[in-house]
């Protein structure tokens, strides 16, 4: 504001300004030796327009300052509101939330009261006395504390299910009924949410009269005798049956985990052990027809097998060189070193290790020793980067010796496998700083890329269908000449004899041609070598007429 006070006073002094100019001026005049052009009427009128300029401008740029001081004061008060209507709705909102949150928090102690009522006893604290995934009243190795550890997270889930509402009470009836047809159906009818009926399964089974009875009833049909072991590793379904009694026997471990000594002898009775043994004696002799490279490390039966033994803990009457030898064909189930550390075996890793190491599963060997802290005896990279050689030996001889398609296909599909097999190993394990993954992914780009250009070049080599001639006229017969040549495009004569001389619409060339017109004309004896060409060009005229559609 002084700054506009002191430019409107400036411009108000311009007048006195003026008149003293004009003194200035006269006096000038009256001392000049020589007569001026200039005359002060026309000062005056240059000095009072720029007066008047000045004002108009300076009133100019008052209004827009008001103007604009406006506009601030109503977008400040705009913001204000804005905020304080934004306050309001956060306040409400909040309030609701803590409205939600109390109804909540009643809803689940309500839930709590209830459960209580209605289950017949709780958990008893877990002691740390002969803990492990297979319950016996004999002494376990120190190893199988080991493996309690890694069962932590599902027997939190298991002690968590006392407060909460169970999802599927159909499982609480069908194990209360002791039904194992009806609960194989259940899971199988309810696949696709496995997930949370694993959590819910161990709870449930606390409900039937005896679990392990009903986990036992539920293994039958696991061998189907209609089913050949060929036939079996095909059967949607009958492998489906495997995968649940083996998650049956894993849920009955994560119970009896839960319980105490007294509680773990009264459910595996010795009823029960002997009951197990006798499937374990049915089983054992079909393990012996198992190929373990067959298996690729993925045998749902020695899986079984091994998990039918830790559950009821009757693993101490075979011998631990045997059951070791089992591990190879699981090595690529995610519960083998769990299954391993219940089972005492965590001692028999390295030569499990070395097995894998020379039967080419090198994936598997490091998995296995990352999971035992076998690392500085058996060294990752060296086992991938043999991996990969072994890969690589395999596929040369095959690319010299058969150069077909299909198998030069078979090899890149097993060399492209290997090598997405050891990003993914190398990754999982935190690996890179040790092993660079860009050149072994720059080989998978050109591999896949090789591979597509494949697939798209039977698709350009396929021939194209015939279309009708531009002209109209249909197809003529075909007529096969033995002794014509090999060319693509057959002799005019032999195919289009007919369409050469009656041709509906024929132009006559130029009156001074050397050829003479087909109209009216005699036969035109042409040389040998002008035939052919004459021919072979107006073939090719005729075959490119469709395109000209």
């Amino acid at each position: 504001m002084e700054d506009t006070q002191s430019v409107a006073t400036l411009i108000d002094s311009t007048t006195s300004k003026i008149k003293e100019l004009q003194k200035a001026f006269t006096e000038l005049e009256s001392h000049r030796a020589i007569t001026l052009n200039l005359k002060w009427k026309q000062l005056e009128e240059h000095f009072h327009g720029l007066e008047k300029s000045l004002k108009r401008r300076f009133t100019e740029l008052e209004d827009q300052e008001k103007e604009y001081e406006t506009k601030t004061m109503e977008a400040w008060e705009m913001l204000e509101k804005r905020e304080a209507d934004v306050m309001a709705k956060e306040q409400a909102s909040l309030e609701r939330l803590q409205e939600k949150r109390d109804a909540a928090v009643s809803a689940i102690a309500n839930a709590f009261q209830k459960h209580r009522k209605i289950s017949s006893g709780e958990p008893a604290a877990i002691t740390n006395e002969n803990q492990g995934g297979s319950p016996s009243v004999e002494e376990k190795p120190p190893d199988m504390m080991a493996a309690e550890s890694n069962l932590d997270d599902m027997k939190k889930t298991s002690e968590k299910e006392c407060v909460e509402v169970m999802c599927y009470p159909q499982l609480v009836n069908l194990c209360r009924a002791m039904d194992s047809e009806g609960l194989h159906k259940f899971i199988s009818d309810n696949r696709k949410n496995l997930a949370s009926i694993r959590e819910e399964i161990p709870l449930a089974l606390k409900a039937a009269t005896d679990p392990a009875s009903l986990v036992l009833d539920s293994l039958n049909g696991f061998y189907c005798m209609e089913v050949s072991d060929l036939d079996g590793k095909k059967d949607s379904n009958l492998l489906g049956l495997r995968r649940t009694c083996i998650m049956l026997m894993e849920c009955l471990s994560i119970l009896l985990a839960n319980l105490d000594h007294s509680s773990v002898s009264h459910i595996i009775s010795e009823n029960v052990r002997e009951q197990a043994k006798a499937v374990v004696e049915e089983w054992k002799p079909k393990l012996d027809n198992l190929d373990m490279d067959a298996n690729n490390g993925n045998s749902l039966e020695a899986h079984a097998f091994l998990q039918l033994l830790s559950t009821f803990g009757i693993d101490s009457d075979f011998d631990q060189e045997d059951l070791s030898k089992l591990i190879p064909m699981v090595s690529r189930r995610r519960q083998t070193a769990d299954l391993c550390r219940f089972l005492g075996l965590s001692d028999k890793m390295p030569g499990v290790i070395n097995v894998l190491v020379n039967n080419g599963r090198q994936i598997d060997a490091v998995n296995l020793a990352f999971e035992f802290e076998l690392t500085e005896q058996f060294s990752p990279v060296t086992l991938l980067k043999s991996y990969l050689n072994e890969a690589k030996k395999v596929s040369s001889p095959v690319k010299k010796g058969n150069t077909s398609p299909s198998v030069q296909n078979e090899v890149s599909e097993r060399e492209l496998t290997a090598l997405k097999a050891v990003i993914k190993c190398v990754e999982d394990h935190k690996l890179e700083a040790l092993y660079p993954l860009d050149p072994l992914q720059k080989r998978v780009l050109q591999l896949e890329k090789a591979k597509a250009d494949k697939k798209r070049a039977p698709e350009v080599a396929k021939p194209q269908p015939k279309r009708p001639r531009a002209n109209g006229v249909g197809h003529g017969p075909r007529v096969t000449n033995a002794a014509a040549d090999k060319n693509f495009y057959a002799r005019m004569t032999d195919r289009y004899s007919q369409y050469m001389y009656d041709r509906p619409y024929v132009y006559p060339g130029p009156t001074d041609n050397h050829v003479p017109s087909l109209l009216g004309s005699a036969g035109y004896a042409m040389p040998p070598g002008h035939g052919n060409f004459f021919r072979n060009g107006f073939q090719y005229q005729a075959v490119q007429a469709p395109y000209l559609h």
